[in-house]
């Protein structure tokens, strides 16, 4: 398989359903009221796409007819009413046919105003039916525990905030961990629940969430998990994944792709020219374009909690330029060299006359066990190796002569004007160039400088001056940098997290600052921002 899309979703495929169980949680669903449907009677509206998925679950049974889904990631654009969805799925293990004695269900979220969200929907469904009224209690009390109690058989629902500590000894028959997106410190929460769900059988999890940003965290680790069950690379039946996302060389921008992602679309919800005003609004703002397609199409952002780039740009920024015409134009050269496990980039800034920029980097990576190295970082060294992208040392460091080869080289065939150096961990390699005559300057890599750095590259980047080969490993560099906003108004540039790589990014921002510098006729005697390298 090569899309994470559930069809089956829209198919009309056979659903098995052998006890009937799909059947009877559809009828159950079906005969509930809400009070924003438009429904006669207010009845319950499950479109036939939710349906399907309400089928999913419920239907296949192993042949002792126990349920075969016991987890479920349900990752859906905003608008598209999966916690009514959800809600109502908590109403079928309390009072439904899929309820058993003294059941726990549980709405859990990261604070206690997100888990009453879907804890309220399941009180109003509850309030606009006299039937259920009659066989209910409801405890919801401002600033007190969230409850509806079945006097069925005392089976309860219950509103979960962010506290996981107090959910240790609980054993949940049914759980909803919304908006997992969010669950930043959570971990302990799930933990709680999804271990109590193990001590009786039966349990359900649903976990319901828009798409996040980042590589960590609980909701990173289960989508990844649900995308490689999605695409056959893992087989679990018990785990099923529902992701509405856009698939690889969609448009963002494509309105049939937002009625894909988004299947209420068909049938008024989310509404369509809120999404148009949106996207009109993205089109000129990175971080509102990444919003958009975060929330609104459901895309999960890689590492991008705060995105500094528009990659839409950037790749559209690809040219094969010719380097007899780059030779002529004046280079600026920013080097980032390791500590232990990073990598050094020594990154080359041509400076068009009409302001746009080619960048042209370099990296250099430790040879000795490569593979883990790719293993802990994710990435393909070795093939990057292979193709020229990157040049391995020999041995656990990098070679300080093979870098400062690789600059002396640089350095004989452009117009150098700058070596831009944090002189931290480059004191030799810079008096070497420095002796030789060679343009070195020192551009120490603090939060003021590299902020005001990281700023001219986001122009360049960003305001469609930039011009680039498409080198994979300064994309996949500058695509690791998480932007946090200060204060003050300085972006830093960060890594998403401790194994991501961002040193191809810092040196072309060092390189690029220079360059801007130079346009503006500062030198590294006049510019605050860096001074020349004197001993």
């Amino acid at each position: 398989m090569t899309s994470t899309y559930p069809a089956w979703v829209f198919d009309n495929s056979p659903i098995p359903d052998p006890g009937g169980h799909g059947e009877r949680a559809v009828r159950f669903l079906r005969r509930l009221k809400h009070p924003a449907s438009t429904a006669p009677g207010n009845l319950f509206q499950l479109t036939p796409w939710q349906e399907r998925i309400v089928r999913r679950i419920y239907g296949p049974r192993y042949p002792d007819g126990r349920r075969i889904v016991k987890e479920v990631f349900l990752m859906i654009p905003r608008g598209n009413r999966k916690t009514s969805l959800a809600a109502a799925l908590a109403l079928l293990h309390l009072l439904g046919p899929e309820r058993v004695p003294a059941g726990q269900i549980i709405f859990a979220a990261s604070d206690r105003e997100q888990a009453g969200i879907g804890f309220r929907e399941a009180v109003e469904i509850v309030r606009q039916d006299r039937r259920l009224g009659q066989v209910t209690r409801i405890y919801d009390a401002h600033n007190s525990a969230k409850m509806i109690q079945s006097t069925i058989d005392g089976s309860t629902l219950k509103a979960i905030p962010a506290d996981g500590r107090g959910q240790h000894g609980t054993t949940p028959t049914f759980v909803l961990a919304d908006e997992t997106h969010s669950w930043r410190k959570n971990r302990e929460l799930w933990e709680a629940l999804r271990t109590g769900m193990a001590k009786r059988p039966g349990g359900l999890i649903v976990m319901a969430t828009t798409a996040g940003r980042g590589r960590e965290g609980l909701a990173a680790e289960r989508y990844d998990y649900a995308r490689k069950i999605a695409l056959g690379e893992i087989v679990n039946e018990e785990y099923l994944p529902i992701l509405f996302e856009p698939q690889e060389g969609d448009d963002w921008q494509d309105e049939a792709m937002w009625h894909r992602v988004n299947p209420g679309l068909a049938y008024g919800f989310p509404d369509i020219d809120g999404l148009r005003t949106l996207a009109r609004e993205a089109a000129d703002s990175p971080s509102e374009m990444y919003a958009f397609r975060q929330f609104h199409l459901c895309e999960w952002m890689g590492n991008s909690h705060d995105p500094l780039f528009n990659f839409e740009t950037y790749d559209a920024r690809q040219f094969d330029d010719d380097e007899a015409d780059i030779s002529e134009f004046p280079c600026w050269v920013g080097v980032d060299l390791s500590r232990s496990g990073d990598l050094t980039a020594v990154v080359a800034a041509f400076l068009w006359p009409d302001g746009q920029v080619t960048l042209r980097p370099k990296f250099f990576v430790p040879g000795e066990d490569l593979k883990a190295r790719s293993d802990r970082d994710g990435v393909p060294y070795q093939a990057w190796a292979d193709q020229g992208f990157i040049h391995l040392c020999p041995g656990p460091i990098i070679d300080e002569e093979a870098v400062e080869a690789e600059i002396r080289e640089i350095c004989g065939t452009y117009d150098v004007q700058e070596i831009a150096f944090d002189p931290h961990l480059a004191a030799r390699i810079m008096q070497r160039l420095y002796d030789d005559g060679l343009p070195v300057v020192e551009l120490r890599q603090s939060p003021l400088n590299m902020g005001l750095a990281g700023a001219d590259l986001e122009k360049i980047v960003n305001g469609k001056l930039v011009r680039h080969d498409g080198h994979p490993v300064l994309r996949n560099h500058l695509s690791s940098v998480v932007a946090v906003r200060t204060d003050s108004g300085l972006t830093r540039m960060v890594k998403g997290r401790k194994t991501d790589r961002i040193d191809g990014a810092v040196a072309a921002a060092m390189a690029v600052s220079r360059a801007c510098a130079g346009e503006s006729n500062l030198s590294g005697y006049n510019d605050p921002a860096a001074s020349l390298f004197v001993f």
